[in-house]
């Protein structure tokens, strides 16, 4: 019987954990011979050589190959006696449902599927390795090393979209040596993994089958919205239709009734688009129940890459910011502590994508001004008015490349607010306070020049300061009151991750969707479906069949 496709998961956190080393030359293992080999089926090193060179593998693919078979002394890894070994059998079910899912119909992969299909229903035993056997020992781990690469790496290099997130490694061939010596069992199944990947990966599943069954209408907002709770019409069975699709109504309630679990799956619609919760039918809400399934899967699948390039969680405090989603998420122990909303870069000034460790706090900050805002903003600003430096709690203290150096007193006006967190890097991006407070109230909150704005800052510092007996929450108060600055040092730095999510299932189970605030859900598109709509591909469907 095949194994399920849930198999994944602790082969995932195996994979994860394989962080990648610098390949050195592995030493053919002599002391494996015929008397305790696991398979009497065997290669060698001039096949495996001709093969290398057949299908022209790089230098880093060769070395795994060698490195893998050198470890064995060249016992085949994918079949025995017996038949396929079972590593093979839950290779062959993690690979076509990924490859599947990813449109993946290269002719080498249907080839492969092609040849385990034939074995799989077939009792097979295998007296000695002929060459087309031999061939398809190869064409397995090579296949294989690819496999991982894409499946838990990532197909696209971060750097290519000028994000500062190191693309994760794989030790390919650490993985594949495990996988064959647990037979495809992995015994840290309950191991932690990388959740917002594990969740966002089942919703695939999900929407490819809805996809399979074809188009889904545009609902109408006009009809809609004249409907209240009692009213029964048709239209009101496909909004429930389409609320159960997301997740927000139990699909058993198909009736053409307006319940009053109508309204509550309205409000969870609307958290998952990030809208403002009313309850009530809006057009925006119309809008985003109506994107086409393909556009959805799309989304599903970029996200998906994306989250192939973050770690697992690490033990203790970490601080997470997803800027389409508009909130600064904490976490202690892999469990969510604390939210609040943020204000991030406009689009002529877009927040950098990258990770650093938080390791200063600053209360009553100066605002050292940017040269780039001196130069468009400030100089003008003075050309015209002057007074504007006094008026503006402003001060000029040293010249560098021309420009003068100015900085923003600390104060009610500073435009850092009464704190500011700082995380070394060279993108000048930090968290901070701000006097504009009316912008969280804002849905979409794009309005800073890169900097994230935090909706409750003082909280974040009693936080990270919670463990320092010499900063009560009085203190703190006072400290941001003050008018000169205040250096204080985190005893225990923070990692920081600042992320890109348009699409992840949240802490309660419900999947998320975010609009593409910098575009770069486009980018990531036309890198990883150049060619045809991830959807079709990901269910097999033409276009006919799915809502263009």
């Amino acid at each position: 019987m095949r194994l399920k496709f849930i198999v994944i998961a602790p082969l995932l956190f195996l994979f994860i954990q394989c962080q990648q080393k610098p390949e050195n030359k592995v030493i053919r293992d002599t002391s494996i011979t015929p008397v305790n080999a696991v398979t009497k089926l065997y290669t060698d090193s001039l096949d495996m050589e001709k093969f290398i060179s057949s299908q022209q593998l790089d230098d880093s693919a060769a070395n795994r190959m060698r490195n893998f078979y050198n470890s064995r002394n060249f016992q085949f890894a994918w079949f025995s006696e017996k038949g396929l070994a079972e590593q093979t059998k839950v290779l062959y079910d993690l690979d076509k449902n990924f490859r599947s899912s990813n449109g993946d119909s290269s002719v080498t992969l249907k080839n492969l599927q092609t040849r385990i299909d034939h074995l799989l229903t077939i009792d097979t035993v295998i007296k000695k390795a002929d060459t087309s056997l031999t061939l398809l020992e190869f064409n397995l781990t090579s296949h294989f090393f690819s496999f991982i690469t894409d499946a838990y790496a990532g197909k696209v290099d971060p750097a290519k979209l000028q994000w500062y997130i190191p693309r994760k490694k794989i030790d390919a061939v650490a993985v594949l040596d495990s996988l064959v010596k647990n037979k495809g069992n992995d015994t840290n199944g309950n191991a932690p993994l990388n959740s917002y990947y594990v969740t966002l990966n089942k919703e695939l599943s999900h929407w490819s089958a809805i996809a399979k069954k074809g188009s889904w209408p545009d609902l109408e907002f006009a009809a809609l919205q004249k409907l209240k709770p009692g009213d029964s019409s048709a239209i009101i069975s496909t909004l429930k239709t389409r609320l159960a699709a997301f997740g927000a109504l139990a699909p058993t309630d198909s009736s053409g009734l307006y319940t009053l679990a109508v309204d509550t799956a309205l409000r969870l619609a609307q958290q998952q688009f990030g809208q403002q919760v009313t309850g009530k039918l809006t057009a925006s809400l119309v809008k985003s129940l109506n994107i086409p399934v393909r556009k959805r899967i799309e989304q599903i699948l970029i996200n998906l890459e994306r989250m192939r390039w973050v770690p697992v969680m690490p033990e203790g405090r970490v601080i997470l910011v997803n800027i389409p989603e508009y909130k600064l998420h904490i976490f202690e122990d892999r469990k969510e502590v604390l939210n609040m909303g943020i204000v991030v870069g406009k689009e002529a000034h877009q927040t950098v994508i990258f990770s650093n460790t938080l390791k200063n706090i600053v209360f009553s900050p100066y605002w050292n001004v940017p040269p780039s805002i001196v130069k468009a903003e400030i100089l003008p600003a003075i050309n015209r008015n002057k007074n504007y430096l006094a008026q503006h709690q402003m001060e000029i203290y040293g010249k560098s490349g021309g420009l003068p150096l100015i900085r923003q007193k600390p104060g009610s006006t500073n435009s850092l607010g009464r704190v500011k967190f700082l995380f070394p890097n060279s993108y000048n991006i930090y968290l901070h306070d701000t006097p504009a407070k009316s912008l969280f109230t804002e849905q979409k909150r794009a309005f800073s020049h890169g900097c994230i704005r935090l909706s409750q800052p003082k909280t974040l510092a009693e936080y990270l300061l919670e463990n320092d007996p010499s900063w009560t929450k009085e203190k703190i108060t006072k400290a941001m009151q003050q008018s000169k600055e205040t250096w204080v040092q985190v005893k225990q730095p923070v990692p920081v991750f600042i992320t890109y999510f348009t699409a992840w299932v949240d802490k309660n189970g419900l999947l998320n969707f975010r609009d593409d605030v910098y575009g770069h859900d486009s980018k990531m598109a036309a890198l990883l479906f150049p060619q045809t709509p991830a959807a079709q591909k990901a269910v097999g469907a033409d276009d006919s069949k799915i809502n263009q």
